[in-house]
């Protein structure tokens, strides 16, 4: 292939990714600042939203990035068509390949970045934007479901009821419960404080014990402090509060052995471990896919049918995401599953319609 070529095509294919990229994301901004404007209020409110909006633009390259790969696509190689060079690049003797590869290696170089850009930028601008819109113009949303600490554990037999405190500096006002395998309590620890002394070993202060005999009798002890082997070490109670889109990866899958360790869900942090690629590379099968239906034989080349053929693409896989995210938080689905879904399914459309541009399923034709 000729480099001048690969040049061209994908100067023309950046062009069209630039351009729409930032309409999108100017579209984004102004709805969403008109939708919200009201609650934009009190001393400082004009720079707050600046610095806002700033945030949200780099969550919206983040969130639109692989929509505008799509569309940019589409749009560019329509462009080619309707100007005639789409059959001046055939009468040379270059196949459908001098199209695809300029835009599979610009898209392919893009999507590793929106990867890199989410989880060096977006993370943090995340947390900037709901900074600000839960202290600053008190809109706190679901901010509670994500941010109250966690106060219940459960680890084999044991079950850990945390009221206050850390795993670095102790927790205060604990219980601990013992179960047997019927579900029915064995014994149960109150203490005033609990501190890591070593691996499993922890001291507990203010200690009441109790312990229930199968006939339903208890026995009460009490003592001002003691050692206990307990089962657990410091890092199993290392569950941080926040938002699975705003940890970094490390931070995820900490979270994910964390949580799986003493008993809570961790389906929304493995979705959104693996969504952190799965979203961002979907774009590269889906410009594939669009590069193909504009050189769909019976197309013109026309920009509109370009876009609309796009943003009908971006409608049905963003479907398939909230269902398969909603099958995967309600336990019908893995979460990995549930996130490389939407990308698997744009690769074998992309790869039929290839086939079917190359003669190999069906009639294709130029």
């Amino acid at each position: 292939m000729s480099p001048t070529l690969f040049r061209y095509v994908a100067r023309t294919y950046l062009l069209f990714a630039l351009g729409i990229l930032s309409a999108l994301v100017a579209v984004f901004l102004v709805v969403d600042f008109v939708d919200r404007a009201r609650s934009y209020t009190g001393e400082g409110w004009v720079w707050n939203v600046l610095v806002l909006y700033a945030n949200k633009a780099l969550l919206a390259v983040q969130q639109l990035g692989p929509a505008a790969l799509l569309l940019a696509a589409g749009a560019s190689v329509s462009s080619l068509r309707k100007r005639g060079e789409v059959t001046a690049i055939r009468s040379l003797a270059f196949g459908p390949q001098a199209l695809y590869l300029p835009v599979a290696a610009c898209v392919a170089v893009a999507c590793v970045g929106l990867v890199a850009f989410d989880e060096w930028v977006v993370v943090k601008a995340s947390r900037t934007v709901e900074e600000i819109t839960t202290q600053r113009f008190n809109r706190w949303g679901d901010w509670g479901l994500y941010n109250n600490p966690k106060q219940w554990f459960r680890r084999g037999d044991q079950i850990f009821y945390l009221r206050g405190g850390s795993a670095e500096d102790g927790f205060e006002n604990v219980a601990i419960l013992t179960v047997t395998p019927e579900f029915r309590l064995a014994r149960r620890l109150d203490a005033r404080a609990m501190r890591h002394v070593e691996g499993t070993r922890w001291r507990l202060e203010g200690v009441v014990d109790r312990t229930f005999t199968p006939e339903g009798q208890s026995r009460v002890s009490e003592r001002d402090e003691g050692e206990y082997e307990l089962g657990v070490e410091a890092k199993t109670f290392r569950i941080r509060p926040g938002r699975p889109e705003q940890m970094r990866l490390y931070v995820l899958r900490e979270q994910i052995r964390a949580r799986l360790e003493v008993g809570l869900d961790s389906r929304q942090f493995s979705l959104a471990l693996h969504n952190r690629f799965a979203y961002p590379l979907a774009g590269f099968p889906a410009a594939l896919l669009a590069v193909g239906l504009a050189l769909r034989p019976s197309r013109k080349g026309h920009l509109t049918v370009a876009i609309v053929e796009g943003l009908l693409v971006c409608v049905a896989m963003w479907s398939l995401m909230v269902v398969a995210r909603t099958l995967a938080l309600s336990e019908r689905l893995s979460p990995a599953l549930a996130a490389w879904l939407p990308t698997l399914l744009l690769v074998v459309a992309a790869g039929l319609l290839w086939l079917r541009g190359e003669g190999r399923l069906g009639r294709g034709g130029a």
